[in-house]
């Protein structure tokens, strides 16, 4: 048992197993990178751009990857919420960052989300499949798949084309032979007693 626990202990491990920080730091952090990512991306170009799109994603798929398991909920509901923030927020302060200009405030915010709606999709399904994979890991020490227990009976070897040979029978060893009740008497004898009498003297 020592050394088996050694040995989980001292494994490395994978990236599915990486993540350790907590729900609430990770919402925060994903909160702060987008909100900082929209305000540059609108100081330079003034709007919403492609820019914004691209760090979402990746904050999306970082945020899955650093969370720890037990906060998995917080990073599952975490993307449509933040990019609902963000749209609200920037549809509040000037509405043609992220629609057109002529648009009121809920026009504003459903235009900003039609357009990066594509954007929202891959970030969300990212995260999810990410989160997916990642509780297949923990179930399965680190590995996608389970491993797969080693067999005791021979297998084919497909290079040399040999099958294994199938398992004999032990020998079985004759039972005792029975003799015959009755003797075979020569015919000789059984017609003639005499005969064989006077042989014998």
């Amino acid at each position: 048992m020592g050394l088996v626990s050694t040995a989980r202990s001292t494994r490395k491990k994978t990236l599915w197993e990486e993540g350790c920080f907590r729900g609430p730091l990770v919402r925060t952090v994903v909160v702060l990178a987008l909100l900082l990512a929209a305000t540059l991306d609108v100081l330079a170009f003034d709007r919403l751009t492609w820019v914004f799109d691209v760090v979402f994603v990746l904050v999306s798929l970082a945020a899955s990857l650093a969370v720890r398991p037990r906060d998995f909920f917080v990073v599952g509901v975490l993307p449509p919420l933040t990019m609902l923030g963000v749209i609200v927020l920037l549809a509040a302060v000037s509405p043609p960052m992220v629609a057109e200009p002529g648009d009121g405030l809920g026009q504003a915010i459903v235009s900003g989300l039609a357009h990066h709606a594509g954007t929202l999709v891959t970030g969300y399904a990212l995260a999810l499949v990410v989160l997916a994979l990642r509780q297949v890991a923990l179930r399965n020490a680190g590995r996608l798949r389970p491993e797969r227990a080693s067999s005791e009976e021979p297998t084919a070897d497909i290079d040399s084309g040999q099958t294994p040979a199938a398992p004999t029978a032990p020998a079985s060893t004759p039972g005792p032979v029975l003799a015959d009740s009755t003797w075979d008497v020569p015919d000789t004898v059984a017609a003639d007693p005499g005969a064989g009498a006077a042989s014998r003297r």
